[in-house]
Formats: C-alpha cells, sequence, structure tokens
C-alpha cells in the first residue's frame, strides 16, 4: 500500500458552457473562456468541457473546437474534455482531434471517455447513422483509441495524425461500477460523476481502488470525484443561486430542456412531493452555502471519499456570481489537508 501523507485535494472545474435565458452559444463560450482564465488565476488544476447534443442549455456540443478556443486564451491550466461521448465517434478521429490539441496546447490536455452518448437516443442516431454497437463496444474502442495515442510503429496501416505519440491524460468517465473496473483494468485514472449519480459512489470508488492494475499510464489509483458546489456570501443567497440548476434538471427529467433559468424564491413550495425527493436524491452530495459551509462540507466530503482531485460544476445564471462561488471554493480548498495517498498524475 503506497504511504499516506498530509496533501491539498486538487480542486478542478467542470463547465457546461451554459447557455441562459435570454442568452447565446457565443456568449456562453466567451464566458467559458473568461471562468477558464478565473481558474487559472485561482490555480485550479485543470479546466473540462463536457459533450451535450440537443441541449438548449449546453453551447458545448463540439467540445475539442470549444477547447481549441479556451486553449488559445489560457497558458497553463490543463484542458480537457469530461467528457467525449465516445459511442458518438470513431476513435481514430477522436485520436486526431485531441491529437491536435495536444499539438497546440503541449502538456496541458486531458482526454476524458464517456460511455453514454450525451443526448436522447433519437439525436445520438442522427450523430451516428446507426446504434449498432454503441455503448456495447466502449471497451474495445477505448483499446483501440489508447493503440492510436501510442507512438506509431513502422508498418502500422493507420496512424493518428496528429495524434500517435500525443502528450496527454486518458482518463475514463462513469456513473456506475462499469467504468470504475474498465478504469481499473486498464490502469487509467477516473472520473465518478457523484453531481448527478450518487448511489454507486462508494461502491465504484471501492471497486476501482481494489482492482486496479498499474500501467504504463499510472502507477496507482487515481480517482476524482464530480461535485455540484454553489457558494455565496451567505446560505441563503446559495440556496437563491442553486435554485437555477434545480429548475433547469426538473425540465430536463420532464423532457422539456431549456436555457439555464434565472434564480426564483422558495422553488420548493412550486414542486410537487415527488419531484422534491428526486431533487433530493439527484443532488444529495451537493454543497450549497456560505464559505464557511463549503469548506466544512468539502472537507467532510473529501474525507469520506479520499479523493485526489474534485471537479467542481457550478451551474449560475449571473457569470459574475459564479466566477465568485469558484473564488471561495478556492479559497476553502487550502484550507482542507487530508491524509490520503498521493498519486503520480500530473
Amino acid at each position: 500500500m503506497a504511504p499516506y501523507i498530509w496533501a491539498m485535494t486538487e480542486i478542478s472545474v467542470l463547465d457546461l458552457a451554459p447557455i441562459v435565458e435570454g442568452g447565446d452559444a457565443g456568449a456562453a463560450l466567451r464566458n467559458s473562456l473568461d471562468l477558464a482564465q478565473h481558474a487559472e488565476r485561482l490555480g485550479l488544476r485543470r479546466f473540462w468541457m463536457a459533450e451535450h447534443h440537443n441541449m438548449p442549455g449546453v453551447a458545448s456540443a463540439a467540445t475539442s473546437t470549444a477547447l481549441a478556443f479556451v486553449g488559445a486564451g489560457t497558458s497553463t491550466i490543463r484542458i480537457g474534455s469530461g467528457g467525449v461521448m465516445l459511442p458518438n465517434h470513431a476513435p481514430l478521429v477522436v485520436a486526431e482531434q485531441f491529437g491536435t490539441l495536444a499539438a497546440l496546447y503541449p502538456g496541458r490536455i486531458d482526454l476524458g471517455l464517456g460511455r453514454a452518448p450525451g443526448t436522447d437516443m433519437q439525436t445520438a442516431q442522427a450523430l451516428r447513422r446507426t446504434l449498432a454497437g454503441g455503448a456495447d463496444r466502449f471497451p474495445q474502442d477505448v483499446v483501440e483509441l489508447l493503440r492510436y495515442l501510442q507512438p506509431a510503429v513502422p508498418g502500422q496501416a493507420v496512424r493518428a495524425v496528429p495524434g500517435a505519440g500525443a502528450d496527454m491524460q486518458v482518463w475514463l468517465l462513469g456513473s456506475s461500477t462499469f467504468g470504475a473496473q474498465l478504469a481499473a483494468i486498464l490502469g487509467l485514472p477516473y472520473a465518478f460523476a457523484s453531481h448527478f449519480a450518487p448511489a454507486e459512489m462508494t461502491r465504484a470508488a471501492a471497486i476501482y481502488r481494489e482492482q486496479f492494475q498499474p500501467s504504463e499510464r499510472l502507477a496507482q489509483p487515481y480517482l476524482m470525484f464530480g461535485l455540484n458546489v454553489v457558494a455565496g456570501e451567505t446560505d441563503a443567497e446559495a440556496q437563491w443561486l442553486a435554485s437555477s440548476l434545480r429548475q433547469a434538471f426538473v425540465a430536463l427529467r420532464a423532457g422539456r430542456p431549456g436555457p439555464l433559468p434565472p434564480p426564483v424564491n422558495d422553488l420548493d413550495s412550486r414542486l410537487d412531493a415527488e419531484t422534491r425527493a428526486m431533487l433530493a436524491h439527484t443532488f444529495s452530495e451537493a454543497i450549497v452555502g456560505s464559505p464557511a459551509t463549503v469548506e466544512s462540507r468539502l472537507a467532510d466530503f473529501v474525507r469520506r471519499t479520499g479523493a485526489d482531485e474534485i471537479m467542481v460544476s457550478t451551474s449560475v445564471f449571473d457569470h459574475a456570481a459564479r466566477l465568485r462561488s469558484f473564488e471561495i471554493v478556492a479559497e476553502a480548498s487550502r484550507s482542507i489537508a487530508i491524509a490520503r495517498s498521493v498519486s503520480p498524475v500530473s
């Protein structure tokens, strides 16, 4: 077992490039760049964007293109996908896209791979033309992609140019034990989606750590958790800001996805008991509150999970309030040092 030392859990950013009511995709992507620059100044570790399709409130569908824009406006923060939904793409195309990013921004690129389509089935079919294979081929597609990212060898018939031998980290993402097992078998870092699927968080983490097999890419397990965090100057302000995400999630579950709505007061009074229970379950790990609340609950989450890293998602209607929320999270994280094993992931 690796020795335990006192170390600060890394904090990173997951951005969905939210399109707010009254806004547009251009403004959302410019806000994403501004947030990435803000995160870089705060000393946060990574800035990831997520692939979603047919979602009126998300501007990051063309994830590699959005990341190229963010990369051009930043200089030190790692940038990557959280994630690319691999069933939507041929592995060679992903290797070339992220190989291009690695050529432009060497030493800064993360490729996070997900098994879900990131959309509804009708849209998934429009993306792929066929649903044959799909998620069932995910393990084989990951292995094929990893081969394209290896240095090319003489006689290799198909090469990723750019991509072969690219300097990037490859991550697996998941919301169940399946991804945890695959990441462990392949010896890859693993990011669990506890920000929207907390039910299997503890079990998936245990499986990943117990079954991890060292690889050329990673000597020991490295585990990241997604976490919704909305911070304000007071608990009441943070709860008010967080009502935008909760409204958006209710609309999504009802099959009516739309732009991120402005916050409202007393949202619970407008919802039925079943919907309130659904939100309570989905956001059971979410941290919403003042600086003191955020620090206390963040420390508790790290103690319970032993997280090597936390990927913070903050969907807030007002961009300035979102920037301030990340300032509060960064300040809180500096006060948290938890005894855990430290892996060599950079």
